[in-house]
């Protein structure tokens, strides 16, 4: 109904000269003092006969309509889909169609070459990166002093960014490396842990860990990825008290802490990409991405993840470790 009335819109012009022409012949017949039936019967079956041209016209423009709403966002196919040309109009129209969608393709073109060229120079850069950080680490193996102590800590921050980096262009890759097996869930929750472990100390956070003693099909680096990132932000926004890992029913892993904690409003939000939140505008250093990548992986794997908080009483990571839709390779 709404197109019948656009499509009268556009052709009142037309209803209107006709109109204007049997209004000129009834009045030429009354100034004559003709019959005036003699105009009304041709009007009329001028009238039927215009209606049935305009009902035909009314189906083409239809058609066209619904093909060009068919193809508007099929934009590689655009040119070769149009209608038939008709008029100058369409051969106008589509002249220009054609020139924009070739526009469009020379600037998608480009815009991937320049993407494709950054995370080729990106991934070249993380993995060159960590001849330094290793020769670094080496040379700081070597000396047991608390300036030692302090740098392989900020190099072991620096590592883990090297890591976000890596992981962040892994995810946005077209092909994958994750190999879905059965695991021991203390390996690797140990694994992640002993990562810590200076910091810990070095902070003199306690940690209240006791083995879960279960298994769960995941992939194990990737799943490391996420535990290792849960812990440092653990870390990061826990000036004193500790931090626990505990296995839940249900195949829930819970990290909680004593921080403090995350705003009830920012909580909606923990997990889009570059969302810091208050307590990011406190730490200026906040990338806001460790949690986006955790629920990336996290819904890869087939794994929730949700977290809840109180501000200044610290807060609790849960992962839902049951696999329902992943097979063992």
């Amino acid at each position: 109904m709404k197109l019948f009335v656009q499509y009268f819109k556009e052709r009142w012009r037309v209803l209107a000269t006709g109109a204007f022409f049997v209004g000129i012949f009834a009045v030429s017949f009354r100034l004559y003092h003709l019959p005036i039936k003699a105009v009304l019967y041709p009007t009329m079956l001028c009238l039927l006969f215009g209606m049935g041209v305009m009902l035909l016209d009314f189906r083409r423009v239809k058609r066209k309509h619904k093909l060009l709403e068919s193809i508007s966002g099929m934009t590689d196919v655009l040119t070769n889909s149009l209608p038939d040309i008709e008029g100058m109009d369409d051969a106008d129209y589509q002249r220009i169609i054609s020139c924009m969608s070739q526009a469009y393709n020379d600037a998608h073109t480009m815009a991937q070459r320049k993407y494709a060229d950054m995370i080729d120079y990106y991934t070249v850069w993380a993995h060159q990166i960590k001849t330094p950080i290793a020769s670094m680490r080496l040379h700081l193996q070597n000396e047991d002093t608390a300036l030692s102590r302090k740098l392989a800590l900020d190099l072991f921050r620096v590592e883990q960014y090297v890591e976000m980096v890596l992981a962040f262009l892994r995810l946005n890759s077209k092909s994958t490396d994750y190999v879905i097996q059965t695991h021991d869930l203390d390996a690797i929750i140990r694994q992640a842990v002993k990562k810590f472990a200076g910091e810990f100390i070095e902070r003199k956070l306690r940690l209240q860990y006791e083995p879960v003693n279960a298994t769960v099909i995941t992939d194990e680096k990737w799943l490391s990825f996420v535990l290792e990132q849960v812990l440092s932000n653990a870390l990061k926004y826990t000036p004193s008290g500790s931090i626990s890992i505990t296995w839940e029913p249900e195949k829930k892993l819970c990290i909680r802490d004593t921080g403090i904690g995350i705003a009830a409003e920012d909580l909606p939000r923990i997990f889009e990409n570059g969302f810091t939140g208050y307590n990011g505008r406190l730490d200026k250093k906040a990338s806001g991405i460790g949690l986006y990548l955790c629920k990336r992986i996290c819904t890869n794997l087939g794994h929730g993840i949700e977290v809840s908080s109180q501000v200044d009483k610290g807060t609790c990571v849960t992962i839902d470790l049951e696999q329902r839709l992943l097979k063992v390779e």
